[in-house]
């Protein structure tokens, strides 16, 4: 069964894509933890980072520099990044994605 992510990549259901190339999409997140809060979705689709080869080194690579081209097309120089690894680490869905969170001060832990 195709995931969440995989969907919207097929644009079977709609969301706002901000950013896509060929590995690879950016969405807002539509329960944001923070005033900007991307998630950046690889288009192979790996349940999680612990499915993660030694042949997607590339794209996990690609997927960083996305996240930099993120923060410079919405002017934020401070920012975390979260990999959320199954479900007991709060990931909700199925797909390997970032999260960019920036906006306010995340020097905090939460």
């Amino acid at each position: 069964m195709a995931t969440l992510f995989e969907k919207i990549a097929k644009r079977e259901v709609p969301a706002e894509i901000i950013y896509e190339d060929e590995l690879c999409f950016v969405i807002h997140d539509i329960a944001p933890k923070a005033p900007l809060h991307l998630l950046i979705v690889p288009r192979k689709p790996l349940e999680s980072l612990m499915a993660v080869a030694e042949e997607d080194v590339p794209l996990l690579g690609h997927l960083l520099l996305v996240v930099n081209k993120m923060g410079r097309k919405f002017d934020v120089v401070g920012y975390r990044i979260v990999i959320n690894n199954g479900r007991s680490a709060g990931q909700i869905v199925l797909h390997l994605h970032l999260h960019l969170l920036a906006g306010k001060d995340l020097s905090e832990s939460d």
